[in-house]
Order: structure tokens, then C-alpha cells, then sequence
């Protein structure tokens, strides 16, 4: 069973492995029309769309039923010239002389069809369906007709829903899904590849929220980074990353030895000097003061291993309310005292040796991931030359990336990435997926603008390419 978000994942996923769109859509609708026709009844059907790619669907099934000599009649509810949908408008195009098509359709026409196609709202509804589709559920509903929805009712999860007597879904059951809100559940295979649903790939950027045109600073992400002492470099290439996946502000709070360097780097840092050479306990009331300003946090690069610094790390990760990232010697520090299962949202990303100091097993499989994760009760990264997530129930691999990966630094991009994603609102587990496949494109892309020399910084210069690459292929 699946998020009917990942509905919108596996198709792009797909996309970008070769099946296409309108192939997909092409074996979605056939399948609905294959049911109707096994139903051996001589009805004539009503197939009700709206304006997205669940109304494509009922588009290809009206012509795989008037090809099969039934009686189908298409309700659209809007005009032609008002559709967005690329595939739809061709689907449209394509169907027979003998399919009734109705533009602008209004439910009264209900009553006169004894079998009913919802085909009017998708997996991507967010909330209540407004009109015309409200006044549309509502006569199916009342109606005595036999209905059949595509992949999910329309209104599922809402107090506006088909009621109907089959739903034919896709691929596999979405989230929610009942026999009391869906009727008989009929799962069809209709091509998506293995990979897209066992790899991250531009898919995963459903999930990133695009900023309102009338955002203001710090609405799209706060970002507190908290690094630094021996090691100064760390924490500034994951604020530079943070701000390439699009976070407003990011605050780094350093000791001093190494935060006016940090602020040498960039202007665009808020750097906060925290007393003495290294990370302390008695750093911990003024790191706890900025966490309230912040909506992530992200804890390792660049701290070092000293005594004082693991039990900081400790009294900060005990008493944070935020979600986080922890990474580098924010896992050294995990794993030289016990930190009980996180209360906040979390991910850890722990390449193969910091796995097994955490309590990894040192086979790196996914059950070996899903194992940690639960332990922590957070997501795990487990960078890999191909990277393992899970959050201890489901897992995803990714295969972007190269071995000049391997080169310092890349680490502390990739943490910056994830921090970054969780600070714009992004759920762990998905903000790790997105992590993950990004930062491997940005060094897919810096290889082929450099070679095998590229440095940690040119990851950096190509994320907002690969971030808009991914983006458009989600849009299309």
C-alpha cells in the first residue's frame, strides 16, 4: 500500500526509465475498460472527467469501450480549451465518432446511465472538491447507478466522496484505501518498472514545496547549523548547500576559534561565535537560545571528537524539538553514549564505517538500514556508491552519483541538502530521498563540466541545475 502521493513518484520515476506517460496512461485506461467488458453487461456507460490525467484515463477506457461496440457517453467537466493536460486533450482527440462527448456536463444527466466512470479526481487532491465536482459526487452518490473509480474515488479522504461499488487502481493499493470507502479493490499492473518504485529519481521532487509568490524571508526555511571548531571548512559547504536547495537564512553556530573564518567564507552566512576552542556543555544554553529561531537543525560538520564535544552533542540531541540531521562527528558522538529512539523528526546519514559505530550491521543491506532506523526511530541515509534510505519501514536505494564522490566534503554537501529540505517543511524520509538523488546529479552534472577533478564545491554550483532539471521533469 502506498502514499497516493508516490502515485505522482512512480510516474515520473518511470518517465525518466523510458515508459512514457502516455503509455502508462494508455494500459491504466485499458485496464478499466478490460473490466467493464468483463462485467458482460450491455449498459450504456457515463464516463465522468475532470481536467488532469485521472480524466485522461477515462478518455483511453471511452475508447477502448466504443471500440468494443459499447454505448459510452464522455462528460467533461469543463471545455475543451480549457484543459491543461497535454495527454488528456490528445486522448480526446482520439476517441471515436461514437462516443458522446458533453462539455461543460451537468450532473443532471446522472439518472439515465446505469453504469457510471469516475474518472474525475486523482491521487493528487489536497482538499475538500469544489464545484462543479462537489455537485458531481453528490448525484453519483444519490444515484442508483453502478459506479467504478479510477485508481482512487474521487474525494477520497475527504467528507466529499464517490462511494463506489469497484475502484481499479494502479500498480498497488493507495494509503486509506478500504473496502467501505472503495468498494471491491482491484489492483492492475499497468507497467511501471521495478526501478522507479526501488530507486529515488526526479519523482521524488513531489515533494518539494516551490515557494509562494508572496513568501517573505524565512518563510521557506531556517535553517541552524551547528559545527566547527577544528575543522571549519564542514560547516560552511553544507550552509552553501543548504542555501542551494532553496532555505531563506542559515545560521551556523561555531566556537569561536573557527567562526570568524566561517564568516570570511560568505555574506550570506549568520555566523554565531560559541565560547572556547571546541563545542562544549557549557555551549548548550545559547545553541538551545537559536534553535527557537530555527525550524531544522543540523548537527556534526566539522565539531571534532573531544570528550567535551560528545557530551555537548548529547545534551543537545536530548533536549531538541526540532526536526534534524545528524552527520560526521554528530554520529561519533552517538555512538559513544546511549541516545534513546528520537522524539523529533530525524535522519541520520552515516557513511559504511559510521553505520556500524551507530550499531550497524557491517552487512550494508536495506534490512540492515531498516534495523537502525527503527533503533533511532529516524530516517537512515547510509551513503553508498548506491546510497540505501529507510525509515525503518520502507526503503529506496539511489544510484545517482560517481566515485570522485569520495572526495572531502561531499559528505558535509550532502547533510547541508537534507538539513536544508527539512527546514522548507520536507518530511525525513522524503527530504532524504530527495537528498540523496540531488547531491548524486549535482556531481553527475560537475563531472561532466570538469572531469574527474571536481571538488566538494562544484557539487554545490550544480545543485540549483540538477534541482531544476528534476523539477521540470516532475512539471511535464
Amino acid at each position: 500500500m502506498i502514499h497516493p502521493m508516490e502515485s505522482k513518484v512512480l510516474d515520473v520515476n518511470s518517465e525518466a526509465m523510458g515508459m512514457r506517460t502516455d503509455q502508462l496512461m494508455e494500459n491504466a485506461g485499458k485496464a478499466v475498460a478490460d473490466t467493464i467488458i468483463e462485467m458482460k453487461n450491455s449498459e450504456k456507460v457515463l464516463i465522468v472527467c475532470g481536467t488532469g490525467n485521472n480524466a485522461g484515463d477515462g478518455a483511453v477506457a471511452a475508447r477502448y469501450l466504443a471500440q468494443a461496440g459499447r454505448e459510452v457517453t464522455l462528460a467533461l467537466l469543463t471545455s475543451r480549451d480549457k484543459i491543461k493536460s497535454r495527454l488528456l486533450k490528445e486522448n480526446l482527440f482520439r476517441l471515436p465518432e461514437s462516443v458522446h462527448v458533453i462539455e461543460n456536463a451537468e450532473p443532471a444527466i446522472v439518472p439515465e446511465y446505469k453504469l457510471i466512470v469516475d474518472a474525475m479526481l486523482g491521487t493528487g487532491l489536497r482538499s475538500e472538491p469544489r464545484e462543479p465536482f462537489a455537485s458531481w459526487i453528490l448525484a453519483i452518490n444519490t444515484s442508483s447507478s453502478k459506479v467504478i473509480s479510477v485508481d482512487v474515488p474521487s474525494g477520497m479522504g475527504t467528507g466529499c466522496a464517490i462511494v463506489p461499488m469497484m475502484t481499479v487502481t494502479f500498480h498497488d493499493s493507495k494509503n486509506g484505501m478500504s473496502k467501505d470507502n472503495c468498494g471491491k479493490i482491484l489492483i492492475v499492473n499497468i507497467g511501471i518498472p521495478k526501478d522507479a518504485a526501488n530507486y529515488v529519481g526526479p519523482g521524488e521532487l513531489v515533494y518539494y514545496p516551490i515557494p509562494a509568490k508572496d513568501s517573505h524571508k524565512g518563510q521557506n526555511g531556517r535553517l541552524l547549523i551547528i559545527g566547527g571548531g577544528p575543522y571549519a571548512g564542514a560547516p560552511a559547504l553544507s550552509a552553501f548547500a543548504a542555501h542551494a536547495i532553496g532555505v531563506d537564512l542559515v545560521t551556523i553556530a561555531s566556537p569561536e576559534s573557527s567562526a570568524a573564518i566561517i564568516s570570511s567564507y560568505s555574506p550570506n552566512f549568520i555566523v554565531r561565535p560559541l565560547e572556547g576552542k571546541f563545542l562544549n556543555p557549557g555551549n548548550t544554553q545559547a545553541i538551545n537560545e537559536l534553535v527557537g529561531n530555527a525550524d531544522a537543525v543540523l548537527i556534526g560538520p566539522g565539531l571534532g571528537q573531544e570528550q567535551d564535544t560528545v557530551k555537548a552533542v548529547h545534551e543537545i540531541l536530548m533536549a531538541l524539538k526540532k526536526p534534524l540531521v545528524v552527520d560526521a562527528d554528530g554520529l561519533h558522538a552517538m555512538s559513544m553514549v546511549e541516545i534513546l529512539p528520537f522524539r523529533v523528526p530525524a535522519v541520520l546519514t552515516p557513511h559504511a564505517r559510521e553505520f556500524t559505530k551507530i550499531g550497524g550491521s557491517t552487512q550494508l543491506t536495506p534490512d540492515a538500514v531498516k534495523v537502525v532506523a527503527k533503533k533511532y526511530n529516524a530516517t537512515v541515509l547510509l551513503k553508498r556508491p548506491v546510497d540505501i534510505i529507510s525509515d525503518g519501514q520502507r526503503y529506496k536505494m539511489n544510484r545517482t552519483g560517481n566515485p570522485r564522490m569520495s572526495v572531502g566534503g561531499t559528505g558535509d554537501v550532502l547533510a547541508g541538502i537534507v538539513g536544508g529540505l527539512l527546514a522548507k517543511g520536507v518530511q525525513p524520509y522524503e527530504a532524504a530521498r530527495i537528498g540523496a538523488y540531488i547531491s548524486g546529479l549535482a556531481g553527475d552534472i560537475a563531472f561532466e563540466n570538469v572531469g574527474f577533478s571536481f571538488t566538494a564545491t562544484d557539487v554545490i554550483a550544480c545543485i540549483p541545475a540538477a534541482l531544476s532539471r528534476s523539477l521540470k521533469q516532475v512539471k511535464c
